[in-house]
């Protein structure tokens, strides 16, 4: 049996887990109940239903639907399709997947038909398409997000499949292959797919031993690589260890270098940690060391440690803002003249160490104020010293 085929959706009611798209109201399906939907991209995880929901739109516009994708697509494969539907009444639906993977030139094949609207494309990608595409391709067509489908809609979809082939399935085996599937519709349609095939009686062992690990949406998609990250930094910079150390896996588990997860600690501990304590970029600069020599697995242990380290941290980015003003004055035109006491010739310079250690004279010859040291952690200690030494 086939799972996927027999549960495909065949109109917008169907659909699960993309209600922003297919619930009644909804600017995409209100654009097809309407004949007025133009050329769009639909981008988001895999097993979200892209594809489903290009056939659904062929169905609703009665259109041909063909299908394509974009890491194997011919130019003249889809010549003969413009030929074809040249003087017809009725256009075809082209549908690409993989439409990040288009080449220029293939782009360009296509820029005709959307001019004249002969055709309708519809693309899908996994990446958000908007950067690959040509100028030319984006402002002739709309793009649609798809999101991972929720614990519920995907619950709902499995109460579906059990009640089409009357299977009996226990709670903790529905729990594992909702949970287990990362949002992914087709993967835990799959892995029943596959476990049925095996044993009339699906257990939880039968689908730990087919999935041994949970699927996750892996990092190297350019969204989600830079969502992680985000996400493993905002939880640091917020002191919240439980999110870090979990952003912190999904990046390990994503397939992440150590060394980009180490760079980015290194960082965040001068912009967010700073002078409050001078000793988290030491640290962070030892990690970016040490896993580069030592690797995975061992290399989690040190990130670990170093994210941990981090978050305990007393927070401030008094340096990240000094270097900010000091470089839009420069570049605002602030250039000061250097006062000649602490040019090279040493016109009346003040040899601090001659006074002790601090002595008062000129080093700009217009004040400013670009820096603001915070009353915390080591930086309390540094503001206290710099009163002393001026007052």
């Amino acid at each position: 049996m086939d799972f996927t085929y027999l549960l495909r959706p065949k109109n917008f009611d169907e659909m699960v887990g993309q209600e922003h798209l297919t619930q009644i109201g909804a600017p995409l399906r209100t654009l097809c109940e309407k004949n007025a939907l133009g050329h769009s991209f639909f981008y988001g995880p895999a097993g979200v239903g892209k594809t489903s929901l290009a056939r659904i739109i062929a169905t609703t516009l009665d259109m041909p639907f063909y299908e394509f994708n974009a890491t194997s697509l011919k130019i003249d494969e889809l010549r003969k399709v413009f030929a074809q539907y040249k003087n017809a009444l009725q256009k075809p639906l082209i549908f690409i997947d993989e439409v990040h993977r288009l080449s220029k030139n293939q782009q360009e094949v296509l820029l005709p038909v959307m001019e004249n609207n002969s055709v309708l494309v519809i693309g899908a990608s996994t990446e958000n398409p908007f950067f690959s595409l040509t100028s030319a391709m984006r402002s002739r067509s709309m793009l649609f997000e798809l999101k991972a489908i929720s614990h519920a809609a995907l619950t709902q979809l499995l109460q579906r499949a059990q009640e089409k082939e009357n299977l009996q399935i226990e709670s903790d085996v529905q729990e594992y292959l909702v949970a287990s599937s990362g949002g992914d519709a087709r993967a835990m349609l799959k892995l029943l797919e596959f476990a049925a095939n095996v044993d009339e009686k699906i257990t939880l062992e039968l689908l730990r031993s087919l999935r041994p690990n949970a699927l996750q949406t892996g990092s190297s998609e350019a969204g989600v690589h830079y969502d992680l990250a985000s996400a493993l930094i905002k939880s640091i910079r917020g002191s919240d260890v439980d999110a870090a150390i979990y952003y912190l896996a999904r990046l390990i588990e994503g397939g992440e270098s150590a060394d980009f997860i180490a760079r980015r600690l290194v960082i965040l501990a001068s912009e967010d940690i700073g002078n409050a304590n001078p000793q988290a970029l030491t640290l962070t600069t030892s990690t970016l060391t040490s896993v580069k020599q030592i690797g995975y697995p061992e290399a989690r242990i040190i990130l670990a440690q170093a994210v941990l380290y981090l978050c305990a941290s007393p927070k401030s980015n008094s340096a990240y803002l000094a270097i900010n003003k000091a470089l839009k004055a420069v570049r605002d035109g602030e250039i000061l003249e250097i006062p000649k006491n602490i040019t090279q010739q040493n016109e009346g310079y003040l040899y601090p160490h001659d006074f002790g250690g601090y002595v008062k004279q000129q080093y700009l010859s217009k004040d400013l104020k670009l820096v603001e040291l915070k009353e915390i952690g080591y930086e309390k200690k540094m503001k206290e010293w710099l009163n002393l030494f001026c007052t």
